[in-house]
């Protein structure tokens, strides 16, 4: 559990002094959450072990969500005071949205898994903070049991890009989620979970109006769409193009190892509590993080996720990678892909392998 503490931890408390010190710390968080990651991952090609350890991932978890709205007041109030220069505002704005779309959105999702109340609602009020309450009930009640399908607005689809993908998937995890509390619920009533949702986006401004005037509700409107911006990022590139099949009766096959795409990469991996073993996530989603598990079959990604998320921003790039792949993955595999010469390579790093390692392709970065 060691490395998932110093990976996680290590961003907050650079921001965190970033925020009270200013300086060269802005820096030293922004590398923290960029550079350092690519660096830390490249260093080791070896696979974090698959551990047990409920109770102190359970810990960690919690004082990580404790730790988000320190993070986040802290990131708000200096933001919002305007007292930075650009180049500083600009620095710790990246670090901060860096840190809350990557290490806390992987935190909240792991709490909104736990089968403990008060850990999902911990879960619950970080997504909350972040203006995106919504996501709670979407990712459990529609992304879970549609994922890989078209009934799913967060599963992307094969040429789709992420710039498209990111309002279709906000809009449409918002109206899924919102229908599917309802009909659990036959209405809405006081009850609705979206009435927290909505009322603790607005308790979050004001909040963030209190700490730092105008100024402050700006900044939070700012990390808050930053760190969404990212979490639907991760959707994008985690599902791309997979799919489920479906039979005459329109029954969709059950999640496995094949619809999602995943990363072997060692402190990226801790860093999200190995949210890049999304196949065993979504096969097993109630398994605490240190025991997900990397098997053949499950898919993988030419590099670690931090930096598919960054080529997922190219889209002629992104498809020209991922395109190949997803149809070797999908059993498409033939004439239909590209003639790059590429394409032995390609198959070769389509699937994961034992040693967790991840075969050639082009080259990416």
């Amino acid at each position: 559990m060691l490395w998932y503490a110093i990976a996680s931890f290590l961003p907050a408390g650079l921001i965190l002094m970033a925020c009270l010190l200013g300086g060269v710390w802005i820096w030293l968080s922004l590398l923290a959450m960029t550079a350092h990651v690519w660096v830390m991952d490249r260093l080791w090609d070896g696979l974090l072990p698959v551990q047990d350890g409920s109770a102190w991932a359970r810990g960690l978890s919690v004082v990580l969500g404790l730790g988000h709205f320190v993070v986040l007041g802290l990131s708000v109030a200096v933001l919002g005071q305007g007292e930075l220069t650009v180049a500083q505002g600009l620095g710790l704005g990246l670090a901060a949205g860096l840190f809350l779309g990557q290490v806390s959105n992987s935190n909240a999702h792991e709490l909104i898994h736990r089968a403990a109340r008060w850990e999902r609602a911990l879960g619950v009020a970080v997504y909350v903070s972040l203006l995106f309450g919504h996501h709670a009930s979407a990712h459990r009640r529609v992304h879970h049991v549609h994922v890989a399908t078209e009934q799913d607005p967060n599963s992307a689809r094969l040429g789709e890009s992420y710039w498209y993908f990111l309002l279709r998937a906000w809009v449409g995890s918002f109206v899924a989620g919102f229908r599917a509390e309802t009909a659990l619920r036959r209405g809405v009533g006081p009850g609705h979970p979206y009435v927290i949702y909505v009322g603790g986006a607005v308790t979050a401004l004001w909040a963030a109006w209190v700490l730092a005037g105008s100024g402050g509700a700006l900044a939070l409107l700012a990390l808050a769409g930053y760190a969404q911006a990212q979490l639907l990022l991760a959707d994008y590139v985690q599902h791309y193009g997979l799919r489920r099949r479906v039979d005459a009766q329109g029954r969709a096959e059950p999640a496995g190892p094949q619809h999602a795409w995943n990363a072997p990469h060692w402190y990226s991996g801790a860093m999200m509590l190995n949210a890049p073993r999304h196949s065993d996530h979504h096969m097993n989603p109630s398994r605490i993080y240190p025991a997900l598990r990397l098997e053949d079959g499950m898919p993988v990604w030419p590099r670690s996720m931090p930096v598919m998320a960054l080529l997922a921003l190219i889209p002629p790039l992104w498809r020209r990678v991922m395109d190949p792949r997803v149809a070797i993955v999908s059993g498409r595999a033939g004439s239909d892909l590209p003639q790059s010469g590429h394409a032995e390579a390609i198959r070769d790093s389509a699937v994961a392998v034992g040693s967790g390692g991840v075969g050639p392709g082009p080259d990416v970065g």
